[in-house]
């Protein structure tokens, strides 16, 4: 499992690095908007986990391109913006998860397993009735 961590406070950044590290999931991590972008255009990754405050491309705007490319990898929007407003939209636009800062590192931890696993869980076979 292969997580982008899109995140510009580095000792976060480093801290998430390290708990996702040791849970066993091979990380990257950029700190701004458009290397994010640039990443997610050019890399496979299992998750990506998004600040919305990123400098030089705000978070929304990198999700609407991941969107707009027809990706539906699972995002996990993790900010300080925490309005329902702010909420609803990034939900609106594509994110499959929206945490709050500061949260739960262990809840964080959870959300990850929880995506991860719904993402490669088998899809069943559409069947027909012949109706």
């Amino acid at each position: 499992m292969r997580i982008l961590i899109a995140e510009d406070d580095q000792v976060l950044a480093d801290a998430l690095l390290r708990s996702l590290r040791a849970s066993g999931y091979a990380v990257d991590q950029v700190g701004s908007g458009t290397e994010a972008d640039a990443a997610l255009a050019s890399h496979e990754f299992d998750l990506v986990i998004l600040d919305l405050g990123l400098p030089r491309l705000h978070g929304l705007e990198v999700l609407r391109k991941l969107r707009a490319r027809g990706s539906s990898m699972p995002v996990l929007i993790l900010t300080a913006a925490d309005s329902v407003e702010q909420r609803v939209k990034g939900l609106d636009l594509g994110a499959d998860d929206y945490m709050a800062k500061p949260f739960s590192l262990q809840e964080l931890e959870a959300r990850v397993r929880a995506l991860t696993r719904a993402a490669w869980a088998p899809r069943p076979a559409s069947s027909s009735m012949g109706l």
